[in-house]
C-alpha cells in the first residue's frame, strides 16, 4: 500500500502494522479501509512471521474519529419514504465482521488509541488483545447527535460497564477519557503518548515464536512496563460521577430516566454537557438504546451483531440518520427535526420496527458464531 492508501500496510519486523490514513477526516472509516484492514488480518494470520497486529491512525489527532457517516447520509433513506441503499447494508455487514474478527483473532493486536476514538473507532479498539489510551485520548458512543445508536457491539460493551455508566454514555454520548476507559474495561493500558516509538521498539526486540499464548504474555509485560503513572494519568469523570450517574439512572422506565439526566441542575460541566446532548439528541435513538441494552443483556457477541446490524439499517431507512447527519454535517445548523419529535411520541411499534428484520431470509452475519 503506498502513502496514499486509506490503510497504510507496513510491516516492522514481526509486527504488521496497519495505520487509518485519513487524517484530514480524522481517520473516518469508510468501506475501502474495512475490506483493506480485513483482508490483510486474514493474510497475517496465515503468516507465522507475523507474531502481532499494530493499530494506529495517521496523524496525533485520532485513531477514528468515528464511520463515514457523510457516505451514509447519501445512501439512507428520508423521513416518509422507507429505504436504504445496498450500499447501508454492505458498510455495516463488513463493519461489523471485521469487528467480529479483530474480537476473535488468535495473535496479539495492539490498538494505539491515542486523541480521538469515537463509533467506529471504538469498534476497532474494543475487540482488541491490547487497548492502549493516552492522556490525549477522548472516547464517546455520540450516535444519539445523528439518530443512529451506540453499535458497533456497543450493546455488548456498554453492558459490561460498572453499574450504569454504560447506559449513561449511550444515551447522553458523553466524552470520556483514558483513565475512564480504564475503569469502564474499554481500555488495558494508558502510556504516555510520546511513547508510542518507545512501545513500538520494545514490541519488534521481542523473543516471539509461533505460540499465540506466549506472544501474548510477551506483548503484555512490554505494555504493562511503559504504564503512566497513576498519579500523572487524567483525573477521571466516570468513577469520579459514579454515585450522580446511578441517581440519574435509577429509573424503572426510559421516561423516568431521561427526565433526570435532562433535569440535571447541577453545576458540573460534563454532566451539563451530557444533559443538553440527551434533550437535543434523537428521541427515537433513546429508546433504542434503553431496548437495545435490555435485549442484549444474555447475548453472545455474534448475537448481539446481528441484532444490531438490522437496527443499523433500519435506522437509516427511517430517516433518522438522513435527518440527523444533516443537521450536524451537511447543514450544519445544528436543528434536527426528528421525527417522532419527543420521547413521548415514540410508540411501542416505532421501537419494534427499528428491531425488525429489513430482510427476507437469513441474516447477512448469520455465520458469526
Amino acid at each position: 500500500m503506498t502513502q496514499d492508501s486509506p490503510i497504510i500496510v507496513e510491516r516492522q519486523g514481526p509486527i504488521g502494522k496497519l495505520t487509518l490514513n485519513l487524517p484530514k477526516a480524522l481517520n473516518a472509516l469508510n468501506l475501502d479501509m474495512i475490506d483493506i484492514m480485513a483482508a490483510q488480518l486474514s493474510e497475517w494470520e496465515q503468516d507465522d512471521s507475523v507474531a502481532c497486529i499494530w493499530i494506529e491512525g495517521a496523524g496525533d489527532k485520532a485513531l477514528c474519529a468515528g464511520g463515514d457517516v457523510v457516505a451514509l447520509h447519501r445512501t439512507s433513506g428520508s423521513y416518509g419514504e422507507q429505504g436504504a441503499s445496498q450500499f447501508v447494508q454492505d458498510f455495516f455487514t463488513r463493519e461489523y465482521r471485521l469487528d467480529y474478527r479483530i474480537h476473535t483473532y488468535p495473535k496479539p493486536i495492539i490498538v494505539w488509541g491515542s486523541g480521538i476514538v469515537m463509533g467506529g473507532g471504538i469498534g476497532i479498539m474494543s475487540g482488541a488483545s491490547h487497548r492502549i489510551v493516552t492522556e490525549t485520548t477522548r472516547l464517546a458512543m455520540p450516535e444519539i447527535t445523528i439518530g443512529l445508536f451506540p453499535d458497533v457491539g456497543g450493546s455488548w460493551f456498554l453492558n459490561r460497564m460498572p453499574g450504569r455508566t454504560g447506559l449513561f454514555l449511550g444515551l447522553t454520548g458523553a466524552q470520556f477519557n483514558g483513565t475512564d476507559a480504564l475503569y469502564c474495561g474499554m481500555a488495558d493500558r494508558l502510556l504516555p503518548a510520546a511513547g508510542k516509538d518507545d512501545l513500538l521498539a520494545g514490541l519488534a526486540g521481542l523473543d516471539f515464536t509461533t505460540d499465540s499464548g506466549h506472544n501474548h504474555v510477551l506483548v503484555s509485560k512490554v505494555v504493562q512496563s511503559l504504564e503512566m503513572a497513576a498519579s500523572e494519568q487524567p483525573a477521571p469523570n466516570l468513577r469520579t460521577h459514579y454515585d450522580v450517574i446511578q441517581e440519574l439512572t435509577d429509573g424503572a422506565t426510559l421516561p423516568e430516566v431521561y427526565q433526570a439526566i435532562v433535569s440535571y441542575s447541577g453545576d458540573d460541566p460534563w454532566l451539563q454537557r451530557a444533559a443538553k446532548t440527551l434533550s437535543a439528541g434523537c428521541p427515537l435513538t433513546a429508546w433504542v438504546v434503553w431496548e437495545q441494552l435490555r435485549r442484549a443483556r444474555h447475548m453472545s457477541l455474534a448475537e448481539v451483531l446481528r441484532m444490531e446490524l438490522a437496527l443499523a439499517v433500519n435506522m437509516c431507512s427511517n430517516g433518522q440518520v438522513k435527518e440527523g447527519v444533516r443537521a450536524l454535517l451537511i447543514d450544519k445548523d445544528r436543528n434536527p427535526q426528528w421525527q417522532p419529535a419527543t420521547l413521548q411520541d415514540v410508540t411501542s411499534a416505532h421501537v419494534a420496527a427499528c428491531f425488525g428484520s429489513p430482510w427476507e431470509g437469513q441474516s447477512p452475519l448469520s455465520d458469526l458464531r
